[in-house]
């Protein structure tokens, strides 16, 4: 009989729980949402009520930037650096679960070992080899030093593991080439781990500040992040721009984790369909 009373009782309290740190979790966007429709002196005062200055925001921020060339910007280098590293990562990834040598091991925890470095450490001898090959101020140094993604390579890795080494053999028995094992094969099956890795890459390269901060000068080239630091940085900041702006900056991930939030999950939890 307390068993049955006890059971409804912690039920109750696990989604009273969630229901709480959900609410928590969910209110600084839903004050981010309400504050792009208020004033900055209503958001200073912490206004929590819904307002009608949405549109005199909007026109502040495309006064003070081109947000079409901002947004085109963010989206190139996201897109050019989330496809390089997905294709360089998935076949060193491959290569390594593969192929054996002497040397194959001693390189992979090399290569892990790199993971360790903070990024502090390798600003400026990254920032002296950008200047070197002349690509400073360009879209292209921000792409260049995270297609080689050593988080990625070991999660195509560990993935590849899970992959049936029957179909490569049988592959192989029909002629096809590594290459084509690889394109063919390979990429089909382990789909929801492309998924999952893209999720992951895109999230990183679109929320990238310091890095194109250090590289960046021309304010043509700026990204969503470093126009979201610039407002925030002003003498008198437009926090009703800043809040339009964190919306815009939010929105692609959240559209691209939503759509792929099935594959995501396949390819964290090392699902090979």
């Amino acid at each position: 009989m307390l068993d049955r009373i006890a059971n409804p009782l912690r039920m109750a309290g696990v989604y009273l729980f969630l229901t709480v740190v959900s609410a928590l979790s969910l209110f600084p966007f839903a004050w981010m949402l309400i504050g792009t429709t208020n004033t900055s002196t209503d958001i200073t005062k912490g206004q929590m009520t819904i307002g009608g200055a949405l549109w005199d925001n909007i026109h502040k921020l495309t006064n003070l930037f081109d947000l079409q060339q901002v947004l085109w910007n963010s989206t190139k280098v996201t897109l050019l650096g989330t496809l390089a590293t997905l294709v360089v990562s998935s076949l060193a990834g491959y290569g390594f679960e593969v192929f054996s040598s002497k040397v194959r091991e001693r390189v992979y925890q090399a290569l892990l070992l790199s993971m360790m470095i903070p990024f502090a450490a390798l600003m400026i001898p990254l920032f002296t080899l950008m200047a070197q090959m002349d690509l400073l101020d360009t879209h292209l140094a921000i792409v260049l030093p995270t297609v080689a993604s050593a988080y990625i390579v070991f999660y195509f890795r560990q993935s590849t593991k899970a992959f049936p080494s029957e179909l490569r053999e049988a592959a192989r028995i029909d002629g096809l080439k590594e290459w084509q094992i690889f394109l063919f094969v390979y990429v089909p099956v382990m789909r929801s781990t492309y998924a999952a890795a893209f999720v992951i890459t895109f999230m990183a390269a679109w929320n990238s500040f310091l890095w194109p901060l250090i590289v960046l000068q021309s304010p043509e080239l700026k990204t969503i992040t470093l126009v979201l630091s610039s407002l925030g940085s002003a003498y008198f900041p437009e926090y009703g721009a800043i809040m339009v702006t964190a919306v815009i900056a939010t929105l692609p991930t959240l559209v691209v984790f939503f759509a792929m939030q099935r594959q995501f999950v396949q390819g964290m939890l090392g699902s090979v369909k």
